[in-house]
């Protein structure tokens, strides 16, 4: 297969996302809501949670897996708080409701942590800790992932998953920090993108079943992921979970649904989505000028041999971001040969 990229418009492909989505059976609005955030995913540089997520997505719907015509409703709230129920609808939807109500309560509040159930795979963790940033707060974003790849520390027993956490802070004149991580040394996703792209696996990502390195994507399933600091990731993906899973009556452990072989069974996804107004805390404008000089002693803080800068969390999305909205989101050949056979499939006019 050729290995030409080709680049595709910001606009163009969230048009396209959405025009397979409402082919597939979800209503225009929500439709064009799901593929903003797929395309904003892609444009930050989250290849393993935007465009290429859409088959997986469309697969589920096709399966019954997701719920069409979902009823999305607050089931408990208080002044600072509230469980949402997502009736299974696409994950997206849920996280966007979630983070939106957030943000409602926080601008009266100071302050609101959003939980959900029945929700699904939401794209990176990032998309929704950035949302708050326009309101001048601190977003912060937790989630049980949608399958468990990943044993307790010393263990076998896939009953975790990457169970990501984001941050983001703003800043007045630099880019805000915004740290999206997993717990573990990779996200699955990108495991994921490597076996669609024909490339090995780092060493250190995966081990199989008897401590030895796993780098041939194809035999992910022979093996797991590794936490991210060894114990303390474990311990992380654990205490992540029963924070976005287990508090809110949502999927963890033996419960979680492997949304990768499965696409018929509903996952019960849970994420919690917290909410800090920086007005609450003082000016918000010298909030901001401190952390510009933070990022700046940050920055031109002395290096070791050989290190030529110095970055902070999310320079380098924000940089794709830039980039990608001027030259557009790069799709490789076996990506874009996909998404032209699912374009076909429904019937709509392919990304290009």
């Amino acid at each position: 297969m050729s290995d030409e990229v080709r680049h595709i418009a910001v606009a163009d492909l969230q048009r396209f996302i959405s025009r397979c989505f409402v082919a597939a059976g979800i209503e225009p609005a929500p439709a064009d809501t799901v593929a903003a955030l797929m395309a904003e995913a892609d444009a930050f540089g989250s290849d393993g949670h935007g465009v290429f997520r859409l088959p997986q997505y469309v697969q589920r719907i096709r399966d019954g897996g997701i719920n069409t015509r979902p009823h999305i409703e607050i089931l408990r709230e208080t002044t600072a708080m509230a469980l949402v129920e997502g009736d299974n609808a696409l994950g997206h939807l849920v996280m966007h409701f979630a983070a939106q109500l957030a943000i409602r309560k926080a601008r009266e509040h100071g302050i609101a942590w959003v939980g959900t159930r029945y929700s699904n795979h939401a794209g990176p963790a990032g998309l929704y800790a950035r949302m708050p940033l326009a309101e001048d707060m601190i977003g912060l974003y937790l989630a049980v992932g949608s399958a468990n790849h990943l044993p307790p520390w010393g263990g076998t027993e896939m009953l975790l998953s990457t169970n990501p956490i984001a941050a983001a802070i703003p800043a007045l004149e630099e880019d805000p920090i915004v740290l999206d991580m997993a717990t573990t040394v990779a996200a699955y996703g990108k495991v994921k993108t490597k076996a669609q792209r024909g490339e090995p696996l780092p060493e250190g990502w995966m081990i199989d079943r008897e401590g030895q390195p796993l780098t041939d994507p194809q035999r992910a399933n022979d093996g797991f992921l590794l936490p991210i600091g060894g114990a303390k990731g474990y311990g992380l993906s654990l205490v992540f979970g029963l924070l976005a899973g287990t508090l809110n009556g949502a999927a963890f452990g033996r419960d979680v649904v492997d949304f990768n072989a499965d696409s018929h069974t509903v996952t019960n996804t849970g994420q919690a989505m917290l909410a800090i107004s920086l007005q609450a805390f003082g000016d918000p404008l010298a909030f901001k000028r401190s952390v510009d000089g933070i990022v700046r002693d940050m920055r031109a803080s002395p290096k070791l041999p050989g290190v030529d800068e110095i970055r902070l969390p999310g320079e380098r999305s924000w940089k794709i971001h830039r980039e990608r909205t001027a030259e557009g989101v790069p799709l490789n050949a076996a990506l874009l040969q996909r998404l032209e056979q699912l374009a076909n499939e429904l019937g709509v006019d392919g990304p290009v």
